[in-house]
């Protein structure tokens, strides 16, 4: 029986690779965005995400491919993969960062429970510990960042998605629906690994991020494992490679850039900062696409 899964913002870096795999695993799928994806593998519905009729009304939407196909009725729902965002700060004034992260995932949780969805991936983001987008340098509570940090940061996105992973609980709390938070690393197009070059003459470039990635595809990996995963309710996740997005070893990064920050456990060599851990435990993930092999190419 086919699946019908509905993408937010799968027409964005992160979301075309959602889409892409979902498509290829024979999912049905519909793309919500403000723009068309550049390759058409699913039809794109332009919707406004922070109107709560039009949310209402695209999440009842039929996700057929062409207008024109034997059966256009709407069918019922069976997930929700809700990436669409302003990306970060800087790019918008703060205030509707915040006003269009917030409003969009409330309308999102708020029509799905009342459409009977009950299962919905929401993207989160490391930005939630606060060191990402500081006004200056700050040391994080301890290393390697987990689902269990006190997350406390100061900018207008990382607030927004420290909202949405509330909001998400409570929707879960009112409806029993499985709704999975995935704090996001750094995602990466192949395109990205020219860069590499660059970045690992000086690895101060990425220390706000600890030095995370994550491949979209190993990403769509994710959101389709959790679409596949019922039961676990309402979780935050890590989605983040295996290793740091440097040539030096996870040790030597913390001593140069990070020296008074504690460490909870025994790192490996270029063991990643942001726990992915969780991620394994509870969704069996494996990280396909590492940047050494992929630079290489």
């Amino acid at each position: 029986m086919t699946k019908r899964v509905i993408v937010t913002g799968g027409s964005g870096l992160a979301g075309k690779w959602v889409v892409e795999d979902l498509v290829a695993h024979g999912y049905e799928v519909l793309n919500l965005d403000r723009v068309p994806m550049a390759k058409p593998i699913a039809r794109t519905l332009i919707t406004d995400l922070t109107d709560a009729g039009q949310v209402f009304n695209a999440l009842a939407s039929t996700t057929v491919l062409k207008e024109f196909e034997d059966d256009i009725e709407p069918k019922p729902i069976d997930a929700i993969v809700h990436f669409a965002a302003i990306p970060r700060i800087l790019i918008t004034p703060d205030n509707e960062v915040f006003r269009i992260n917030v409003m969009a995932t409330y309308n999102v949780l708020d029509a799905a429970s009342k459409l009977g969805i009950k299962k919905v991936i929401v993207a989160s983001s490391e930005t939630t510990y606060g060191v990402v987008f500081a006004h200056r340098h700050r040391n994080p509570e301890y290393f390697p960042l987990d689902e269990d940090y006190p997350v406390d940061p100061m900018d207008s996105y990382a607030m927004s998605k420290v909202i949405n992973e509330v909001t998400a609980k409570a929707f879960h709390a009112r409806t029993g629906a499985d709704i999975y938070c995935f704090r996001i690393g750094n995602v990466l197009d192949p395109v990205d690994y020219q860069k590499f070059a660059t970045w690992n003459k000086d690895p101060g470039l990425r220390k706000r991020i600890a030095w995370s990635y994550i491949d979209g595809r190993d990403l769509a990996t994710a959101c389709r494992l959790g679409i596949e995963k019922d039961g676990l309710g309402f979780e935050v996740m890590n989605v983040a490679a295996d290793d740091v997005s440097s040539d030096r070893p996870t040790a030597e990064l913390l001593k140069e850039f990070y020296p008074d920050v504690p460490v909870k456990k025994q790192m490996g060599e270029f063991e990643t900062l942001l726990s992915n851990d969780k991620l394994k435990r509870l969704l069996g993930w494996q990280q396909q696409y590492n940047w050494r092999e992929q630079a290489a190419l």
